[in-house]
């Protein structure tokens, strides 16, 4: 059975790198549970973080209830039936809109619930267009234009400011972004009490400013003194923290291009969708990927890595090896705490993989397996 396993130790030498800067920089930071939400190490995480935050009514409730600390949500537009709870479960709510400022902010203000808008500082710095909220056609985030002094901030008890335009992406980016953002909205920012600086920030990537990021935050808070800032990295979180263990069930002959079909009992469909919407390969322990079939040169073995399901297109990767590989061989995909456990699914009634945490003791203690009636429960 193929298991997603969570290193214990991995996740805390991130934890640690974001406390520092929570520390250093005197920002919240909380947890995107859209991209990690293992509530089984989130005592871990409580110990580091202030919080989290969500963007369903499911998600609000599993930060409330398993996490503790700080509770936001933002949903670009809200289920009124499902408001009521929503706002017993958080403590910071953003809107996406004036319209959904107009329709719930008296709510959030009755509940001693903050209130903030989430704008668009029209700054687009994403590569990848799926993942930029900032992209012309953009249903995420109000624009300057359509503001107006009504819409924020005593006339609706609006106390924040919220924008998220990263993706994977460091301080130079960051700065450009803020950079707009101060420029369009700074005129509100005299009545805030807080601004979010969103996702997206990939601090705990080799090579990322720490001190650039710093030296940001302190440089926005100096300007802006009377203004608590968080940050909501979720990638960060659990970036490298990860793996995802399979089985390799048969290999074919290999094809007209040199590459053997390597069939395996893990899924990019099922498994780790963001392989295919990004998409992107992911590492394999051991291997090398390869993007042409030339690298089979220089005795190395490749293998197109694909999964169980009728998909044509459930495939993986190409990878080579300096061994050949057989069934019921191991391989073992990297980084693969992030973006597949809260997005892996049973298309064609394939298993979802066990959930495992391997302590800092080294024992590896299975949390969650699955079965038939995990299927067939959703159906």
């Amino acid at each position: 059975m193929p298991r997603y396993v969570i290193d214990e130790a991995a996740l805390r030498r991130n934890l640690e790198t974001l406390k520092g800067v929570s520390d250093r920089a005197g920002a919240k930071v909380l947890l995107a549970q859209k991209a990690f939400s293992c509530a089984a190490v989130y005592p871990l995480c409580a110990e580091y973080l202030a919080g989290t935050t969500a963007s369903s009514l499911f998600e609000a409730r599993h930060g409330h209830d398993r996490f503790g600390g700080e509770t936001h949500v933002f949903s670009p537009a809200y289920i009124p039936g499902e408001m009521p709870e929503l706002l017993g479960l958080v403590d910071h709510i953003v809107f996406n809109s004036p319209r959904q400022v107009a329709l719930y902010a008296g709510m959030a203000r009755e509940a001693g619930v903050s209130a903030g808008l989430r704008v668009n500082p029209e700054v687009s710095v994403a590569a990848t267009p799926i993942y930029d909220p900032c992209r012309p056609s953009s249903r995420l985030g109000t624009r300057l234009s359509l503001l107006s002094d009504s819409t924020i901030p005593q006339s609706h008890n609006i106390e924040g400011l919220h924008f998220h335009c990263l993706c994977e992406q460091g301080v130079d980016a960051l700065r450009m972004v803020l950079d707009g953002f101060e420029r369009r909205f700074g005129e509100f920012l005299p009545e805030m009490k807080w601004v979010n600086f969103g996702g997206g920030h990939h601090i705990t990537a080799k090579g990322y400013d720490v001190d650039g990021l710093v030296a940001l935050i302190d440089g926005f808070r100096a300007r802006h003194p009377h203004l608590e800032v968080y940050l909501e990295p979720g990638e960060a979180i659990a970036l490298n923290a990860g793996t995802l263990e399979s089985r390799v069930l048969e290999i074919q002959p290999t094809g007209a291009d040199g590459v053997a079909n390597a069939i395996l009992d893990v899924s990019a469909a099922c498994h780790m969708p963001d392989v295919l919407e990004m998409p992107y390969t992911p590492r394999v322990t051991g291997a090398k990927v390869v993007s042409a079939p030339d690298d089979a040169r220089g005795g190395r073995f490749v293998y197109r890595f694909g999964g169980p399901t009728c998909l044509a297109g459930d495939e993986i990767g190409v990878y080579a090896f300096n061994h050949p590989l057989a069934e019921g061989d191991e391989v073992v995909f990297e980084d693969m705490a992030i973006y597949s456990m809260v997005k892996n699914n049973t298309f064609n009634g394939v298993c979802l993989p066990d959930i495992a945490v391997r302590r800092e003791s080294g024992a590896v203690e299975t949390i969650r397996t699955f079965g038939y009636d995990d299927f067939a429960s959703r159906l």
